[in-house]
């Protein structure tokens, strides 16, 4: 289901994909772009820092999340 919020994250994850990655890597035709993205995708969800997670990758943030809590003895 469609939503106001999800709209707007998806916007802004196609923004942040054209700012950070389209605009500054050369693209001399779409079969150049279409076999970078896999790689754009992993950077993105691997390495790239996101405001919204502290500056953290999205994956770095829900390794964070998983982490156990310890016990207080």
């Amino acid at each position: 289901m469609r939503s106001p919020e999800s709209n707007g994250v998806s916007e802004a994850f196609v923004k942040t994909l054209k700012r950070d990655y389209t605009r500054v890597q050369p693209r001399p035709d779409a079969n150049t772009v279409l076999a970078r993205i896999g790689a754009w995708l992993t950077d993105y969800n691997e390495h790239h820092p996101h405001r919204g997670l502290a500056m953290r990758s999205p994956r770095e943030f829900i390794r964070a999340q998983m982490q156990p809590v310890p016990c207080p003895v």
